[in-house]
C-alpha cells in the first residue's frame, strides 16, 4: 500500500518536472524571433528525413514528422508551422523517393498531397490547442487580478475603518470627555454659588457621558483593538453586547472556545463575518433574537450566527447579493473556510464558517495596524 502510494507521488512528481520544464522552454522561445525556431525545428525535420531514407519506405516515419510541426506552431504560430509542414512533405517525398513502391510518379504526387493535407490539418489543430491554452491562461490571469483586487479592497477598508475607529476613540471621544469634565466643573461651581441652573449643568454632564460611552462603543466595533492571537472569543462577546446595547436587539454569545490564532488577520476576519452576519440579522431579517456560538472539534473550527427572523431567500443564498455577503464569501476564501448561508429548520436564519486550522499559515500584520 505504501510502496504504491510512494510510487504514485513519484509518479506525479516527475510529471509536474516535465511540465515546468516544457513551460519553461516555450516561454523562452517565444520571447526568440520565430526564425529561431524554424531553425531549430527544421534542421529536426532533415533528420528525420535522413532516418526515413536510410530506413526506406517499409518503415514509415510519417507520423513522427509532426513532432517537429507541432513544435513550430506551439513556440512560433501557425505560418511558420505551415513552413514546417510544407518542408515535412518535401522531405518525406525526397527521402523515399528511391524506394517508392508507387509504379507512376502522379500516384506517388497524389500520396503526397495527402500527406501535406493531413499534416495542414495537424497545424490548425495544434493553433487551436495553443489559442485554447492561451485563452484559459488569460482567464486565469484575469481571476487573479480580479482577486488580488477584491483583497485590496477588503484590505483597504479594513484599515479605513481601523483608522475611523481609531480617530474616534481617541480623537472625539477624548474631546467629548475633556467637555464632560468642564461641564462637570462648571457644575460643581455653580452648586457652590447655589445657581438653580446647576442642575441643568449635571444634566448635560450625564448626557455627555452618555454619548461618550456610545462613540467608544462604536469605536470598538469599528476598530476591535482586543481581536488578538487569543482575543476572538472576548471580541465576539463584546460585539453582541456592544450591538445589543445600540440596537435594542437581544444577542447571545454562548459557548465561544478561545482557539489561540498565530495570527490577527485570522481573528479579524472571522469576527468581521460574525458582525456582518450580526447587522444582516439585525437589519433586515426582523429577528427578535440573535445567537452567536463557536465550536471547535478536532481541528475543525466552527462559527456560527444564528436569528428568528424572516430567514434568507434561496436565490439571495445561492448567489451571495450584497455586498455584505460577497465580503463574506471573499473573507472565507482568504481563510480556505466554508461559508454556508440559509434557513433555518425552526425559521431563521444561519451563517456558518467552517475552519479547518491545519490549512492557515500566518501572514505578516500590516505595519500600520495596531492590536
Amino acid at each position: 500500500m505504501n510502496t504504491s502510494t510512494d510510487t504514485s507521488g513519484k509518479n506525479e512528481e516527475a510529471r509536474d518536472n516535465v511540465a515546468a520544464l516544457w513551460s519553461r522552454i516555450t516561454n523562452e522561445m517565444r520571447r526568440r524571433s520565430p526564425w529561431t525556431t524554424v531553425a531549430l525545428t527544421a534542421s529536426f525535420t532533415l533528420i528525420i528525413g535522413w532516418l526515413d531514407h536510410i530506413t526506406g519506405f517499409e518503415v514509415t516515419w510519417f507520423v513522427i514528422y509532426g513532432i517537429p510541426i507541432f513544435m513550430t506552431v506551439w513556440w512560433a504560430g501557425n505560418k511558420p508551422g505551415l513552413f514546417i509542414a510544407v518542408l515535412s512533405g518535401l522531405v518525406w517525398w525526397l527521402a523515399n523517393m528511391s524506394t517508392t513502391p508507387y509504379e507512376t510518379q502522379l500516384g506517388y504526387a497524389w500520396a503526397l498531397a495527402n500527406r501535406l493535407v493531413y499534416l495542414c490539418v495537424g497545424v490548425f489543430a495544434v493553433t487551436a490547442l495553443r489559442n485554447k491554452q492561451e485563452a484559459d491562461e488569460a482567464r486565469i490571469q484575469m481571476l487573479e487580478e480580479r482577486r488580488q483586487l477584491e483583497k485590496d479592497i477588503v484590505t483597504v477598508s479594513e484599515h479605513e475603518q481601523q483608522r475611523i475607529g481609531q480617530d474616534l476613540h481617541d480623537g472625539i471621544c477624548q474631546q467629548l470627555a475633556a467637555i464632560g469634565l468642564a461641564v462637570r466643573v462648571l457644575a460643581e461651581d455653580l452648586q457652590a454659588q447655589g445657581v438653580q441652573s446647576a442642575e441643568d449643568a449635571s444634566l448635560i454632564e450625564n448626557s455627555l457621558q452618555q454619548v461618550v460611552l456610545e462613540a467608544r462603543n462604536l469605536a470598538r466595533g469599528i476598530f476591535p483593538v482586543h481581536v488578538d492571537r487569543s482575543g476572538l472569543a472576548a471580541a465576539l462577546a463584546d460585539l453582541g453586547r456592544i450591538t445589543s446595547k445600540l440596537t435594542g436587539t437581544p444577542i447571545s454569545v454562548d459557548d465561544c472556545v478561545d482557539v489561540p490564532l498565530d495570527a490577527p488577520e485570522i481573528s479579524m476576519h472571522l469576527y468581521r463575518i460574525a458582525q456582518e452576519a450580526v447587522a444582516n440579522a439585525v437589519r433586515h431579517s426582523g429577528a427578535t433574537e440573535v445567537q452567536i456560538s463557536t465550536r471547535l472539534s478536532g481541528d475543525l473550527l466552527e462559527l456560527r450566527v444564528e436569528d428568528n427572523g424572516r430567514g434568507m431567500p434561496a436565490t439571495s443564498a445561492a448567489r451571495g447579493e450584497g455586498m455584505g455577503l460577497r465580503t463574506m464569501h471573499y473573507r472565507a476564501q482568504m481563510l480556505q473556510a466554508e461559508l454556508s448561508l440559509g434557513t433555518r429548520p425552526k425559521g431563521g436564519a444561519h451563517v456558518t464558517c467552517r475552519l479547518d486550522l491545519r490549512k492557515i499559515k500566518p501572514t505578516p500584520s500590516h505595519p500600520n495596524e495596531k492590536n
